[in-house]
């Protein structure tokens, strides 16, 4: 059955591709695609063949492989509202990938020429499609390894090349300031030669200090203006079918990650001023339950705008949806029907890695399975994940008796080797001497050993035991989370992978200091909040679904009593007293 263009129409609209675009165009647009029904398991276009055609994806799904070294490659599953082949066009190059329909799946196509004419005629949807295509281009070129299974990047940019220009500006002055220096100085110099000031020495060392100096200077303000270049070129925007990401890194000194899923975000908004406007950048600012995200200083901030916006939307629905389902189930269970499929969410809430397969657990004694957690940073037993400092905390602690024991040890060794008569006697003071000192290097370890940040599938907990002192423990439940961010600082942070996690529940923050690879513990943070949260909205939803739907139920029954009853009375012969 044919789509109406009414019902084009309508689908379009909600697609951030077409916003800012007039009805009439939007309506010409509808009028001019092809509808194209594909079986599943059917290519719609190979690797490697000419780009002839753009698709949107009215009903069902695709999937994007890539065929590398005789092995197939996931790239992404698109559903829905997704569109796909605008890159190629847009570039005037060959497929980069197969595209294979799944079951039931219905495109819209318009051809290259088309696509091309309208692109030309329409400014607005020609700026929506550079954004696209761009973050495709940047999403394939840096491969984030803690993105998700199934998780699709729609969205990622950079700062506006305006901001990075404005960051260079420091630097070129300083490097204008020592060349024009430089150049003084060599007037200066090339004066004095000319007066016959050559033989005096001390004017002469001067001079030449004064010019390294100042060639010095220029070296320094090129590495300022180098290291605020990539600076600017490691900030980035993300928007994925899970979460919105704020990416920033501060080579040698900061690194961190703030993010949102999706079904938290309440509104989203457009920041701009006169200069902004006028360049075709601005702020978006994301707000969400837990505060807000803000994409700052971005080229084409409408758009960027309009595509979260689309993807916040399709997760409200499609949880809605299936809330609604759920609720007729309830009542299709107790009228003794069928339940109704429910929709697949694809884990819109987890926003994070996916960890691989936990091995099955083996029979081990106690002795070996406290010497395998000797030094380890984090382990999992049942439901609770166990992060304990990083190594480097551990050897700072433990520097200075570890030096005192070497020291001993060595002595001990050289005693043994000399033929001094009183050997035996100094080895032994040697030895009680080592006593105190292994002592407190097994007190420094226990003391790392203990101090530990948990999260359980309710809590998290912030435990801190001193050997032979006393025992310190935060707990806060998992579903009063505010907020989470982490953040490595300096370059011992940045090279050994650990830093710190900032979790904010109400005036409070819990800090789990320098622990190995905070983004994972972050998202071990983020998904165990969210399940609990959801785990706990579910619940009560499902109560209220319960109570809501025996009413109903209750409702359907007695409604047929009664007309049964009504019908009786109706039926019955009349009273002839």
């Amino acid at each position: 059955m044919a789509i109406a263009i009414d019902s084009r129409v309508t689908f379009l609209k909600k697609l951030h591709l077409f916003h800012g675009l007039p009805e009439e165009t939007i309506r010409s647009i509808a009028e001019k695609m092809t509808e194209v029904s594909y079986p599943e398991e059917e290519k719609v276009f190979s690797e490697g063949s000419r780009a002839d055609s753009f698709f949107i994806v009215y009903s069902g799904a695709v999937r994007v492989e890539r065929t590398r070294r005789n092995k197939k490659i996931l790239l992404a599953k698109l559903v829905s509202g997704d569109y796909f082949g605008e890159e190629a066009i847009f570039s005037h190059r060959r497929r980069s990938a197969d595209v294979i329909a799944e079951k039931g799946t219905t495109l819209l196509a318009l051809d290259a020429k088309t696509f091309g004419t309208i692109l030309r005629k329409n400014r607005a949807l020609h700026s929506n499609i550079e954004v696209v295509v761009s973050s495709r281009k940047l999403a394939r070129k840096m491969r984030f390894k803690w993105l998700g299974k199934d998780e699709v990047v729609y969205l990622i940019v950079r700062k506006h090349h305006l901001m990075l220009i404005q960051t260079m500006i420091l630097p070129s002055l300083l490097f204008l300031f020592f060349l024009l220096f430089s150049l003084v100085l060599k007037a200066l110099m090339v004066a004095g030669n000319a007066q016959g000031q050559a033989g005096n020495p001390s004017s002469w060392i001067q001079s030449r200090l004064f010019l390294w100096f100042t060639i010095a200077g220029m070296v320094a303000s090129v590495l300022w203006g180098i290291w605020r270049a990539i600076d600017w070129g490691n900030d980035y925007y993300i928007v994925t079918n899970r979460r919105v990401i704020w990416l920033e890194k501060v080579i040698g000194v900061y690194d961190s990650r703030q993010e949102a899923p999706l079904s938290t975000i309440l509104s989203v908004g457009v920041d701009t001023d006169q200069m902004g406007r006028l360049m075709d950048y601005g702020d978006v600012i994301v707000r969400t339950y837990t505060g807000k995200i803000p994409l700052r200083h971005i080229r084409h901030p409408t758009q960027a705008a309009s595509m979260v916006e689309e993807y916040w939307l399709r997760t409200k629905t499609r949880i809605q949806k299936n809330e609604e389902i759920a609720m007729k189930n309830e009542i299709r269970k107790r009228l003794g029907l069928k339940p109704l499929p429910m929709e697949k969410v694809d884990d819109l809430e987890s926003g994070g890695t996916e960890s691989e397969p936990a091995a099955p657990p083996g029979k081990r004694g106690l002795l070996r399975m406290w010497f395998s957690r000797l030094f380890k940073l984090r382990f999992e037993q049942s439901e609770t994940i166990t992060y304990r400092k990083h190594w480097y905390v551990l050897w700072q602690q433990v520097f200075l008796p570890t030096l005192f024991i070497l020291a001993l040890i060595i002595l001990i060794i050289m005693n043994a080797r000399s033929n001094s008569s009183i050997k035996g006697g100094v080895t032994a003071t040697l030895l009680v001497a080592l006593l105190p000192f292994l002592g407190w290097w097994v007190y420094q370890y226990v003391d790392w050993r203990n101090d530990i940040y948990q999260v359980t599938a309710d809590q998290i907990l912030d435990i801190d035991k001193k050997p032979l002192g006393k025992e310190e423990r935060k707990t806060a439940p998992l579903e009063n989370i505010l907020s989470t961010e982490y953040e490595r600082v300096g370059l011992m942070g940045i090279l050994f992978n650990f830093g710190t996690v900032y979790i904010r529940i109400g005036s409070v923050e819990f800090t789990f200091q320098d622990v190995y690879d905070p983004p994972q513990v972050q998202q071990d943070i983020i998904r165990r909040m969210t399940a609990r949260i959801l785990q706990k909205k579910e619940s009560a939803l499902k109560e209220e679904r319960e109570r809501m739907a025996e009413w109903l139920a209750t409702y359907h029954r007695s409604a047929a009593e009664f007309y049964e009853e009504q019908g009786n009375e109706e039926n019955a012969p009349p009273n002839m007293e």
